[in-house]
């Protein structure tokens, strides 16, 4: 008897393996019945048995392992199955238990078996291996995807209903603002709030710009007319504002005027000017400077300090990555998490620290 065929012939046995272990690791929060724990076992068992008697070349069984296989439209049984474990309240590491355990019992009731082909033992416990490991590959894939989509929804859904709530405080705030009635107390109280709300509002359209980025729309941007070397020295003059005990130098060669996202440039500024008076040493001066070069304009920041070691320059745009030796003391409410965040009028997104260095300038270069 070959392999193929004793799976289809014993998988009631088989399955009742799998329930009993599937029992084992259920989630505690519910209990689940033998249908609900058989799940699609049994047409996972059919699809192995047909994987096996399916010829193939040595470099196809090593692509399916991988999970490169061929796709179809249609979900296979360990892609469904995937997606009901993770619905049960399955963990990642339970749906993977499942599969050792199913491999573990078909080999070991095929392995009490008398009736075995000895010439094809060898190759048809391989071809089975393989389309266990695809299966797996399949199950693991799609359960990361479906976590990843519901943490995106999750986002979007959340940057979105927080708009109201916040634009109801906003107007509030506001109306108490311009009533004459209220003296300078109450004022000021609602000129806090008012700031703390624009602030809060920054972020969420950075969540939502976030969640577009994973769900595929991509973040909006908005070119208009502007002044670019306007926009940086109100940067500047913020930052110098926020660090007085630094100075920051700009050298504009020339006024800067196209087409822009406004927002999204003063984003990026803020970040890499207030990063460079951070990461750079103390007493020694920030270098901003701005220059057209042909069609592009050209800016460039200069601190001096200890350079970011060579081997770390690879991993320099990894958003949870610090490579600064000030870094290492930062603490309180205003230490980074290598996410480069600013709490200032501009809010930031994600972005990398600029690398200190003695002789070196950081520079971009934008399309106008």
């Amino acid at each position: 008897m070959r392999l193929a065929q004793f799976i289809l012939i014993h998988r009631e046995a088989i399955l009742e393996a799998w329930d009993s272990f599937a029992g084992t690791i259920q989630p505690e929060a519910r209990v689940m019945g033998a249908r609900e724990l058989r799940d699609h076992a049994e047409q996972m068992l059919i699809e192995i048995a047909a994987d096996i008697r399916t010829p193939q070349s040595i470099q196809q069984g090593v692509d399916k392992s991988r999970g490169e296989g061929p796709k179809t439209r249609i979900d296979t049984a360990s892609e469904a199955h995937a997606g009901t474990r993770l619905r049960s309240g399955f963990s990642i590491d339970q749906l993977v238990a499942e599969y050792s355990a199913l491999r573990a019992s078909v080999l070991q009731l095929w392995s009490q078996w008398p009736d075995r082909d000895a010439e094809s033992l060898e190759h048809d416990t391989l071809r089975f291996n393989e389309a266990i490991d695809k299966g797996l590959a399949e199950s693991v894939s799609r359960y990361s995807q479906t976590v990843s989509e519901s943490q995106d929804v999750f986002l979007g859904v959340l940057g979105h209903d927080l708009r109201t709530p916040l634009g109801v405080i906003l107007l509030s705030a506001e109306f108490f603002l311009y009533a004459n009635e209220l003296d300078s107390r109450y004022t000021k109280v609602a000129a806090g709030i008012y700031t703390s709300v624009r602030r809060a509002e920054k972020i969420v359209e950075n969540l939502l710009d976030f969640a577009r980025t994973r769900i595929g729309s991509g973040i909006p941007v908005d070119r208009v007319e502007a002044d670019l070397t306007t926009m940086c020295e109100d940067v500047v003059e913020e930052v110098r504002l926020l660090h007085p005990d630094c100075t920051v130098v700009f050298q504009p060669e020339e006024r800067i005027v196209g087409k822009f996202d406004i927002s999204r440039m003063g984003q990026v500024f803020s970040n890499l000017i207030e990063n460079a008076t951070k990461h750079g040493s103390s007493g020694s001066p920030v270098t901003v400077s701005q220059q057209l070069d042909g069609d592009h304009a050209v800016f460039a920041i200069h601190n001096d300090g200890e350079p970011i070691a060579a081997e770390d320059t690879l991993r320099i745009f990894n958003p949870m990555t610090r490579h600064s030796q000030f870094a290492l003391g930062e603490r309180g409410p205003r230490a980074g998490l290598g996410l480069a965040c600013s709490s200032r009028r501009r809010s930031s997104p994600p972005t990398a620290a600029p690398s200190r260095s003695r002789p070196r300038r950081q520079a971009g270069r934008l399309s106008g």
